[in-house]
């Protein structure tokens, strides 16, 4: 039960982000924190597949900085989505990593520990009380202190269900799942009453599902997973059950986010995560589903949502630190971040901009309903995914949940076995 990356602007194609220990000594900010002084001198600002859709906003963006700051001259470069962290990791190894850049918090780790990401609790700790305590808190870096990035645009999104199918398999539609149990029983169910012709999850679990499930991730000095606790064998067994009742979609094992949507969208399985930004979607494609959509919360036992964070950080060996950090500032701050949040359907991760009214009421559409919910929930939400689990290590989780649902390895036996995997791929980071 997840959101795909698409809900994002970005549409992030995660690659895997090479280690970059060989660039600096972990730890080394570059040199002098200090971001004081004149903001002035050129600055090269990138951005993560955001020029096709929002050439506009950013070039205004960039000529009203450069307006308030006369002498500096801001040059706006947009990568695509694919091969991005490559592009990032060549210029970094290579010592033409843009001043300010566009990331998530797993890109900013590598970068952080090999000297080249700023941190912003030394040089610009005027401004963490604008940003909402968990975004804040999401470029981090277990056991280093400091924090990498300033928080940019945020999203999360309810689990969406097909009324008319639990109608079906003699569920109440008007009382949706809440709980873990609720979700697992009324899967089975379903499963049983179509024969296995409709499922209810389209997606394996991932490390954020363990998250959110109440799962312990890592140890609290960020040397090892824990995943595989007896909480985490307990979700990996009763997603084997889904599987074997085929409450869980037979090819859930090679689903992307986007494949598991089709499904949602074709009526072929029960349930999905998703945003504001899909309603418009069913409405177009699908509304014979679209009349029969059923929003209920993000499923959790934490009392937590999992929430996606995009970033923007500051190069340490920057040459024009003072305007570096002024600008990544100015991208981020809060009346600029709900101008963008107003272009698309994402979020502010400043302090008190989810209480603006664009936030907080309804006006009778579903589109309003499911952003005034979502906007709620981030305020207490938490990035799940730990910043130090790569791409690779994602690959090792996936696998590990595949060797278990077909049977291969017990549930605990395949995550001692991912554990074991990630915890080598973790010293392998430096």
């Amino acid at each position: 039960m997840r959101i795909s990356r698409r809900t994002f602007a970005a549409a992030a194609v995660a690659v895997v982000l090479v280690p970059l220990s060989a660039c600096g000594s972990g730890g080394d900010d570059g040199g002098s924190a200090d971001a004081s002084g004149k903001v002035e001198g050129n600055i090269t600002f990138q951005t993560w597949n955001l020029r096709a859709n929002f050439k506009d906003y950013f070039e205004g963006l960039v000529a009203d900085f450069e307006k308030k700051y006369p002498g500096t001259d801001v040059k706006w470069v947009d990568q695509p989505a694919e091969g991005y962290a490559d592009k990032i990791s060549a210029d970094a190894a290579g010592g033409t990593l843009p001043d300010v850049v566009n990331v998530s918090p797993d890109l900013v780790a590598p970068l952080a520990k090999a000297g080249l990401a700023l941190d912003l609790d030394k040089a610009a700790p005027q401004y963490r009380k604008e940003y909402l305590e968990g975004a804040w808190a999401s470029h981090e870096i277990p056991g280093m202190t400091g924090t990498y990035a300033f928080p940019w645009y945020l999203n999360t999104g309810p689990l969406f269900y097909n009324k008319s199918l639990f109608e079906k398999a003699g569920l109440d539609p008007d009382q949706p799942p809440k709980t873990y149990d609720e979700v697992f029983s009324a899967a089975l169910q379903i499963a049983q009453k179509t024969d296995g012709e409709v499922a209810t999850l389209a997606n394996v679990p991932t490390i954020e599902d363990f998250g959110r499930y109440g799962v312990p991730l890592m140890n609290k000095e960020g040397t090892g997973f824990t995943f595989n606790d007896a909480k985490g064998v307990e979700l990996l067994t009763k997603y084997k059950e889904l599987y074997d009742a085929k409450a869980l979609d037979p090819q859930a094992l090679t689903a992307t986010p986007e494949s598991s949507g089709k499904k949602f969208l074709t009526e072929a399985v029960a349930m999905n995560p998703g945003s504001a930004l899909d309603l418009g979607n069913f409405k177009k494609q699908a509304p014979h589903l679209y009349n029969n959509i059923g929003i209920t919360d993000q499923i959790t036992s934490t009392g937590h949502v999992n929430m996606y964070v995009m970033g923007v950080m500051v190069n340490a060996q920057t040459k024009q630190k003072p305007a570096a950090v002024a600008f990544a500032h100015y991208v981020t701050d809060a009346a600029h971040q709900m101008s963008f949040a107003k272009q698309v359907a994402i979020f502010p991760s400043t302090a008190g901009s989810l209480d603006d009214p664009y936030f907080t009421k309804e006006d009778g559409t579903d589109e309003t309903r499911v952003r005034v919910a979502a906007a709620e929930s981030l305020k207490n939400a938490v990035n799940y995914t730990p910043v130090l689990f790569s791409e690779q290590m994602k690959v090792e989780l996936r696998n590990a949940v595949a060797r278990a649902l077909q049977g291969k390895e017990s549930p605990k036996e395949a995550l001692d076995n991912a554990v074991k995997a990630c915890d080598r791929l973790l010293q392998q980071q430096g």
